[in-house]
């Protein structure tokens, strides 16, 4: 039967994800639109995002924090640029924008020295093969997969290349211990609900000293540049962005970073998002057409999380027929007003993804679930 109930909060998109709970644009009151960033108040309001973020997520002393241009791939791109070279590389990649990064690597960087790990979708490379004598690219979550790497054991403590993650849709929602890592990306527009364009990139002193020693041959745009005259731009991960940043993205961030502490910092969020992870796992275990495109539990992932459709009727039809169920499921859902944006990524296997970060409520997915099993069987019935 048609449900009657609807989730309170429609949006599971993957990113720009759900706002979080009692978010209204009235919080951007504040907001010191036409002021410069430049100005006393300004680079205030900058630092404190900076600081808030440093606290929230127990970035070690020694480590930067800054705020970038054009969101988490700008903030890879400048690290890539930046450091790929220097080593042999190894770059892992189970889903789109890990593969995305194997492009880059090997066809505009171009370094002597590079190994692809890929996996595909629904699994994970072999982490036991990663050597740590090279620098190692790779995404902690793999938001058009579904599927994360299960711990961070595979990490070594003494490793001499630099281990660069893209952690867009992991941190906050994850345990990634910035510790052993040398390079962390994230954007706002993910667990926080925040708003797109700026970036967060970490480095660690181990991350700095590849930058002032190395020199790539490669020319690198303005927005990648971290040193001058062979030294660090310590400035950049202060109050001193490279570019202009929005003072609305900004508030906003403020906004959510506040909200987050108020919850309870860190480990309130990683519990949401697990309770999350559950509820949708109770729901997939007693509903037969429906399984985690993720294969081991351990790695399905409780923010992008990614299912495929199983019912025999379904695997049945050609390839090209199952992207048109998949998409009618989601244009009926979203033409009932129950939930927006919950098609796979276009790349992806055709079945449902559903977001599962902090700002989601469990309630709305518990609402949510009676309508996926209405709009699947009234798409296999038409």
């Amino acid at each position: 039967m048609r449900p009657t109930v609807r989730p309170e909060n429609r949006c599971f998109s993957s990113g720009p994800c759900a706002k979080r709970p009692g978010w209204s644009p009235a919080v951007l009151g504040g907001a010191l639109v036409g002021r410069s960033h430049r100005s006393k108040a300004g680079r205030a309001r900058i630092q404190e995002v900076i600081d808030r973020s440093r606290e929230l997520l127990g970035v070690p002393d020694g480590y930067h924090l800054g705020i970038v241009p054009a969101s988490d791939t700008g903030a890879m791109e400048m690290a890539m640029w930046s450091l790929i070279g220097a080593r042999g590389v190894d770059v892992l990649a189970w889903e789109s924008f890990g593969q995305g990064w194997v492009t880059d690597i090997t066809k505009q960087l171009k370094p002597a020295d590079v190994r692809v790990l890929a996996a595909d979708y629904g699994r994970i490379v072999d982490l036991s093969r990663v050597d740590w004598d090279r620098d190692v690219v790779f995404t902690w979550n793999g938001t058009t997969s579904g599927v994360r790497v299960p711990d961070a054991g595979w990490i070594a403590d003494d490793r001499k290349g630099l281990a660069i993650c893209d952690a867009t849709s992991a941190v906050f929602a994850m345990d990634v211990p910035i510790a052993k890592l040398d390079v962390v990306t994230y954007s706002w527009q993910k667990v926080l609900g925040g708003e797109a364009q700026h970036g967060v990139l970490i480095l660690s002193p181990r991350a700095v000293e590849r930058l002032e020693t190395y020199r790539p041959a490669r020319p690198l745009p303005k927005i990648f540049r971290m040193t001058k005259g062979g030294r660090f731009m310590e400035a950049v991960f202060h109050a001193d962005t490279i570019n202009t940043p929005s003072m609305l993205v900004i508030e906003d961030a403020l906004d959510g970073l506040k909200w987050a502490a108020g919850m309870g910092g860190l480990p309130e969020l990683i519990r949401r998002s697990e309770a999350n992870l559950a509820a949708v796992t109770a729901w997939v275990e007693r509903t037969p057409w429906v399984d985690f495109l993720a294969e081991d539990p351990r790695t399905r992932s409780c923010t992008s999380i990614c299912l495929k459709i199983v019912d025999p009727w379904f695997t049945g039809l050609e390839a090209d027929e199952r992207a048109q169920v998949a998409k009618k499921v989601a244009s009926l859902l979203e033409t009932e007003d129950a939930a927006y944006d919950i098609a796979p990524y276009r790349e992806a296997p055709p079945g449902i993804r559903i977001w599962g970060g902090a700002t989601v409520e469990r309630s709305d997915l518990e609402a949510l679930f009676p309508w996926l099993d209405w709009a699947y069987a009234e798409v296999k019935g038409a």
